[in-house]
């Protein structure tokens, strides 16, 4: 019996990437000027199929029907139905309103010169820490498929929330490897064998 790879109609994941060597980050220009350095940026957010404005227009459609077939059982003489709309339309806009308050959330790390800057937002909250890319570990909260974990210097952030378990250890690879890329500071130690004017 033999197999044979047909390619499908879709493309690969990550396909558009692989000539280079990132798969979650990209490189980012960090100014409008001509000459400013490169940066690296991942940017781990949820996968949402709908906009937060396209669900408002979503429920205001779901309002006006389930209003108007609640008022036509209220003008036939079945007030109760009316009710029971009223509190089935409360409770689908209170799930609504949660979902699209986490609809935004999301991780950026930004990895310049020798910071690494990370932006958490949840909801409405926004938590920014940044690292120096020297005291910098990057390694598993607890084990295979956990959170990463960034410390240095006293700092501690778990970043992966937001990326399916089996990626986050591919992550946190070519995190440490962004990391190692990271040019060397210059050295401040004078050298013996050179001559002083």
């Amino acid at each position: 019996m033999s197999a044979t790879y047909a390619t499908g109609l879709w493309p690969e994941p990550h396909a558009a990437w692989r000539g280079g060597p990132w798969v979650f980050g990209r490189e980012v220009v960090m100014a409008q000027l001509p000459g400013e350095p490169l940066g690296l940026q991942w940017l781990l957010k949820r996968n949402c199929s709908i906009t937060p404005r396209q669900l408002g227009w979503f429920y205001a459609s779901l309002c006006a029907v389930s209003l108007f077939i609640g008022t036509f059982f209220f003008l036939q003489g079945a007030p109760l139905v009316l009710l029971f709309t009223g509190l089935e339309l409360l409770a689908v806009g209170l799930a609504l309103a949660f979902f699209a308050r986490h609809a935004g959330d999301r991780e950026v790390l930004t990895l310049v010169g020798r910071s690494l800057q990370v932006e958490q937002c949840v909801g409405a909250k926004v938590e920014r820490t940044e690292f120096l890319a020297d005291w910098l570990h990057v390694e598993p909260a607890r084990g295979q498929g956990s959170l990463v974990q960034l410390r240095g210097r006293g700092q501690l952030v778990h970043v992966g929330r937001l990326l399916r378990p089996e990626l986050r250890g591919p992550f946190a690879r070519e995190l440490r490897q962004a990391l190692r890329r990271v040019p060397a500071p210059p050295s401040t130690e004078t050298d013996p064998n050179r001559s002083t004017p």
